[in-house]
């Protein structure tokens, strides 16, 4: 995995917001090459593990309800370019154009077989095929919508210095979102006046902290979460904000 030219950027992202972030990931040459190869091999041999779970997956979707066994969804990776992921379809057919395009717990779109693929979080495997393409990565930035990506702020872009991820730090942080907004009467603002920058706040940490080591730990931490551990950042999101009201005050 290489980094682009900083003149290749898309001049959205030629900022010194970006900059800061970009002069980090330049000086890990070594941990982006070992990223990509992991990604390959990893993706790989999972996919031929997991074959007979996908079929069964997708033998269960169609009885269950009408429409794929995919939803392609159109989604935002690195360096603003866009493409379709691949998810399990979880929802009735065309649930974008009826609602919202985040989830909450009680959405009415979820199919009862989608149900029980999210509470098991098996929606999301056959984004294997995506990391072995190279349209996403292992970690990192989870892929949001041209919509949302629409509100970044200058700072917030550049988490598509990367592809995006299947797992990261703040996925883990927020493996419940859809209860966060569960009680929203208008979802898409929740999402992006509340939630959408406080997880930027942690994906714009875990750059800094970038390094191949690091995302095999992340990793690991996804397991663990899936089976049931709860983790809290060290630094918690809303006392950020309370310090830099405080500075500001000062």
């Amino acid at each position: 995995m290489k980094l682009c030219k900083w003149e290749e950027l898309p001049l959205s992202m030629q900022t010194e917001e970006v900059k800061k972030y970009y002069d980090v990931l330049k000086k890990k040459k070594a941990s982006l090459f070992f990223k990509r190869a992991f990604d390959v091999v990893a993706s790989f041999f999972m996919l031929l593990i997991l074959s007979p779970v996908f079929l069964l997956l997708a033998i269960a979707i169609k009885i269950d309800s009408r429409g794929p066994v995919f939803y392609r969804q159109v989604r935002v990776t690195q360096y603003g370019k866009r493409f379709r992921i691949f998810k399990f379809r979880t929802m009735v057919q065309n649930a974008d154009k009826i609602g919202a395009q985040v989830t909450a717990n009680h959405d009415s779109r979820i199919t009862r077989v989608g149900r029980f693929i999210r509470k098991c979080r098996l929606d999301e495997i056959c984004q294997l095929i995506d990391v072995l393409r190279g349209t996403m990565t292992f970690v990192g930035t989870r892929p949001e919508v041209p919509k949302y990506v629409d509100e970044y702020t200058p700072e917030m872009k550049a988490t598509l210095l990367l592809p995006a991820g299947v797992t990261s730090e703040t996925s883990v942080y927020y493996k419940d979102e859809d209860k966060l907004l569960e009680e929203a009467e208008d979802t898409d603002k929740v999402y992006v006046e509340k939630v959408l920058p406080e997880k930027m706040y942690y994906n714009l940490k875990a750059i800094e902290r970038f390094g191949f080591w690091h995302d095999i730990s992340v990793l690991f931490m996804t397991v663990f979460a899936v089976l049931g551990k709860k983790y809290e950042p060290k630094e918690p999101y809303q006392k950020v904000v309370e310090n830099e009201v405080q500075e500001k005050a000062q």
